[in-house]
């Protein structure tokens, strides 16, 4: 089960709360000097290795590898003795048997440096990011470019250093990364790499250049992304020069009313207001069962004698309503609903509480005191204005 297919002898397993350490033999054919070639055949001496294979149930793996080392008999090698490598577990200058490098590689290309870390100390792995980073491998390149290349800038350090990206964009793979975004290292990339027909890329005049230097025979086309953002950032510019204009435009049309709608079954919010109401009036009537007086069950609770007489004498669906309205006008329920109390005042009704029934038919949910006080601002000519609603120019553009 430890070493499938692997030619090793098992002497000893040892296993700790965090650690298992197995101690295992090499018990294959004798192998090849790496210079020469020459099979070994003269034991020189057994060397013992600490090799990190990938975790077992959890904990770490660690297995200290029992190696012989060959005489070379060749006399015209350099190297006199040679160590051998077990297939499939070890390889020379490697302290992690070649299935957890596979392992770490793969976490590598997937997550990289700092998230792989991550990841390997949560499958007690021991690896550092640089270690990780060191595994991957440049991929081979190509000799012809793509028949469509995308070319775009990334930043290596935002606002210091800043590279080119090369893509196949048929196959969305990445075909190689300049150093930087000059035209002359672009171009000198296009003439090693014949064969683009369409270069995709941004309007940056660095990659046109290059282009119309190295690659004259290429079609330049700017991707989707690119043509909307410029499109987006155009709009969002128009926008804000005619801000002004825009505003004036909707201030002069007529607010539009209220919308009726369909109002769903009234459900109490679950608010501090409104939990202390229904616990406070179920102590007082808890207390006026057990024959309490009124100003006793105000001394045990802390509060006024009026208060009490409030809540024996008051329905507790009445005072759940009035923890509700609570501060209504501090919560800007009554806002949508000012463009349309303003439309009907100038009209000639004035009536606070024929404003307030329109209102709630439209769905208003606060209380008639916040719209009297709003209706008495009007009189009285200090209502804050209500501007109109225009949108802002980022909204515009999306």
């Amino acid at each position: 089960m430890l070493f499938p297919g692997v030619d090793v002898e098992l002497e000893r397993a040892t296993a700790g709360l965090d650690l298992v350490l197995v101690e295992a033999a090499a018990c294959g054919p004798a192998v090849r000097c790496p210079d020469c070639g020459v099979r070994g055949r003269r034991v020189h001496s057994r060397d013992w290795r600490t090799v990190a294979d990938r975790p077992l149930a959890g904990r770490q793996l660690v297995i200290r590898l029992r190696m012989r080392r060959y005489f070379c008999d060749r006399a015209r090698c350099v190297r006199r003795t040679f160590v051998e490598q077990v297939r499939g577990l070890s390889e020379r200058h490697l302290r992690s048997s070649t299935g957890l490098k596979e392992w770490l590689r793969a976490v590598a290309i997937e997550l990289g440096g700092r998230a792989g870390e991550r990841l390997c100390r949560k499958l007690s792995v021991a690896v550092g990011r640089t270690r990780l980073i060191g595994l991957l491998e440049a991929p081979e390149l190509q000799e012809w470019a793509p028949r469509v290349l995308g070319v775009d800038e990334f930043a290596f350090r935002r606002g210091r250093t800043y590279g080119t990206l090369l893509v196949d964009v048929e196959t969305g793979r990445v075909v190689d990364v300049l150093p930087d975004r000059t035209s002359e290292t672009f171009a000198a990339w296009l003439r090693e790499h014949p064969g683009a027909e369409i270069v995709c890329r941004d309007r940056a005049s660095a990659y046109s250049r290059a282009i119309k230097e190295a690659a004259p025979g290429a079609t330049e086309v700017a991707d989707r992304w690119h043509l909307l953002q410029n499109l987006s950032a155009a709009v969002e510019k128009t926008c804000h020069q005619h801000r002004a204009c825009l505003r004036k435009h909707a201030e002069h049309e007529a607010p539009p009313e209220p919308p009726t709608i369909d109002l769903p079954v009234l459900q109490l919010p679950r608010t501090p207001i409104v939990e202390r109401t229904r616990d406070r009036h179920a102590d007082v009537h808890r207390l006026l069962e057990q024959k309490w007086t009124i100003s006793a069950i105000a001394r045990h609770l802390g509060l006024d004698r009026k208060t009490v007489r409030r809540f024996k004498t008051t329905p507790l669906d009445e005072l759940l309503a009035s923890a509700r309205e609570f501060g209504a006008s501090k919560q800007g329920l009554l806002d949508p609903f000012k463009p349309y109390l303003n439309s009907r005042f100038t009209a000639g009704c004035t009536t606070a509480q024929q404003l307030f029934r329109e209102i709630t038919e439209r769905g208003y949910r606060g209380s008639v005191l916040a719209v009297r006080r709003y209706v008495a601002s009007l009189r009285e000519g200090t209502a804050d204005l209500v501007r109109a609603d225009v949108a802002s120019p980022r909204r515009i553009s999306s």
